[in-house]
């Protein structure tokens, strides 16, 4: 499902959305489009497991941009264990996950047993 900037960062404050976009700058051998599995939610990310099994450490400032006026949102990459900016020019939510307990399930059973490979092939599609 399409969706659009305002949409997606109210889905980010109480969730763990599955986003696919497309790549600001094409990478080569890299496909045209990105996966990101991403939250906002200040109460898992702030937690003691986001901390820890998610690696979550607050922003000390905000980026030197606008990202709004770049049609970007930021958010935490739960891969990559990091910020990052998604590309809201063609953006598609793949799946939602309540950022509470059902989130702690789907990466304790799924998540934690995925390779390097699964993860980078989760990213490239």
């Amino acid at each position: 499902m399409t969706v659009s900037l305002p949409a997606l960062a109210k889905l980010l404050q109480e969730n763990v959305v599955e986003v696919k976009f497309g790549r600001r700058t094409p990478r080569p051998g890299k496909p045209p489009t990105r996966r990101m599995l991403c939250t906002n939610s200040g109460h898992l990310l702030t937690s003691t497991k986001g901390r820890m099994a998610l690696n979550f450490r607050p922003t000390s400032k905000p980026p030197q941009y606008n990202p709004a006026q770049k049609n970007l949102i930021v958010t935490w990459d739960v891969f990559m264990q990091n910020y990052r900016s998604i590309n809201m020019d063609n953006c598609n939510v793949i799946s939602i996950i309540p950022a509470n307990q059902q989130f702690w399930n789907y990466f304790t059973e799924k998540l934690t047993i995925m390779t390097p490979a699964q993860k980078s092939a989760f990213m490239d599609v």
